[in-house]
């Protein structure tokens, strides 16, 4: 998952003169004999960044392609940038009508691209066979959010992720709390935490906060809780402000870092605060912690992990985040999360659309997903593939089945990583000391000054 440094401001973007990323030539049908040709654009390049995807799309995407499409040659444009200078990159050769056919797109980047008529609705670039791609019925609804903008699919998302309750069963069983569980409320959650408390554990909660852990503190805390209490961060053209799910969302940070001695405040505002939390976490000094399944596959894996477990498999578990209490979570669930990750998008002023469109439908088309996952155990957009490919890890298995039919995501707009800055500034206000009534008016007045006033914030 790609988190941006600090906003790019679309609307400001100067035009530069740019080498064009190379839209398609020739004519759609390819008439006068003339050869297609279709670019893809990716912060990717072999031997860099991303190397992997550089060498999918060049060694099986292309090729396979251009087998099945005669007179068709596809070029990739690659880059291995900050994602920020990436982002303007694209964002500038769109303005000026480039660019690339296919362009690999953060996907909290598809709001501020859409708003600024640098991408349109995939239907409106590829036609009518858009709706009619196979793929749709084997990506969830809720995963299909991540390229979705108002209602409308701007593109089709890659691989994603998705958050979730870590516990140590170890401790568990110390604490006389049995080893599958899930709670079906943040009380449990509480209730939990001090049974953990009682039985000597050092830290009993972990739920990212403040500002030294950044998007953390976002992702795997605030949005999740907000989404728990049945809100999102932005819906309907406004902002969420001091809402009643806000000061719920804050409350709870409050009943764990407030006194009770359930969470750790201080390894909240440490610079390393969360890799220090997964140490803490692998040496079995912290009971429940939310993360994403980046933790399973990346910190805790037993040979390589930033923090392995050896016992990993036997003794942590992992739950579902609950609603603040049955039914009251989004759309009126029980349990919620969050995703992140990457989309594809069609340029609108591709010189071959309809060519465009089939190309970006066969890099995610079964076959492509499972090229490019080339035999690990990551979680795809496809049901399909991940029924057959995550098979051996039972978590990310878990994740695919249980987590994304449930999730959410971040608005992709401009302002977004400012807005996020104030949530985790009211979480460190918490820490510190503040009620959630008290933070939740300080975080609205941020709010209205950075969304354009209080006409853009719900209450």
């Amino acid at each position: 998952m790609r988190l941006p440094s600090r906003p790019v401001l679309i609307g400001a973007i100067t035009v530069l003169a740019l080498t064009s990323c190379g839209t398609g030539t020739g004519s759609e049908g390819g008439s006068g004999g003339g050869s297609i040709t279709l670019t893809i654009a990716a912060n990717s390049i072999e031997g860099g960044k991303n190397a992997e995807s550089a060498q999918w799309i060049k060694q099986w995407v292309i090729p396979e392609f251009e087998k099945t499409h005669a007179g068709v040659k596809v070029l990739f444009q690659p880059s291995g940038v900050d994602d920020e200078q990436y982002k303007t990159k694209i964002a500038l050769d769109l303005k000026s009508r480039t660019g690339a056919d296919v362009i690999d797109v953060d996907g909290i980047w598809v709001g501020e691209f859409a708003q600024a008529g640098y991408i349109k609705p995939l239907a409106e670039v590829g036609g009518a066979t858009v709706e009619q791609w196979e793929g749709w019925a084997q990506i969830p609804q809720a995963v299909q959010g991540l390229g979705i903008f108002d209602g409308k699919k701007y593109g089709l998302p890659q691989g994603t992720d998705g958050r979730v309750l870590f516990y140590n069963k170890t401790l568990f069983r110390k604490a006389g709390l049995p080893d599958t569980w899930q709670p079906a409320s943040w009380q449990e959650i509480i209730d939990a935490g001090t049974k953990l408390k009682a039985a000597g554990v050092p830290t009993p909660i972990q739920i990212n906060a403040g500002t030294a852990m950044g998007e953390a503190t976002t992702m795997q805390g605030v949005l999740p809780l907000l989404a728990g209490a049945g809100a999102e961060i932005y819906a309907d053209g406004k902002w969420t402000g001091a809402s009643q799910a806000m000061k719920d969302a804050l409350g709870l940070y409050q009943q764990i870092y407030g006194g009770s001695g359930l969470g750790d405040p201080k390894l909240q505002q440490e610079a390393k605060g969360r890799d220090k939390s997964f140490a803490q976490f692998a040496a079995g000094k912290i009971g429940i912690l939310a993360e994403s399944d980046y933790f399973w596959r990346s910190v805790i894996e037993p040979q390589a992990g930033v923090a392995p477990m050896k016992d990993r498999d036997q003794a942590v578990g992992y739950a579902k985040i609950p609603a603040k209490q049955p039914g009251a979570g989004l759309r009126g669930q029980d349990f919620v999360s969050m995703s992140g990750g990457a989309v594809r998008v069609l340029n609108p002023f591709s010189k071959n659309p309809r060519l465009a469109w089939d190309l970006l439908a066969f890099m995610h088309s079964a076959a492509a997903t499972k090229s490019q996952l080339a035999g690990q155990a990551r979680i795809s957009s496809r049901t399909d593939v991940n029924d057959e490919v995550l098979t051996a890890d039972p978590m990310l298995k878990y994740i695919a089945d249980e987590v994304l039919p449930i999730t959410a995501y971040r608005p992709g707009l401009a302002v977004y990583p400012q807005v996020s800055t104030a949530l985790q500034e009211a979480t460190a206000a918490v820490i510190s000391g503040k009620s959630a009534d008290e933070a939740a008016v300080a975080y609205q007045g941020k709010l209205e000054g950075l969304v354009g006033g209080a006409a853009n914030v719900g209450g």
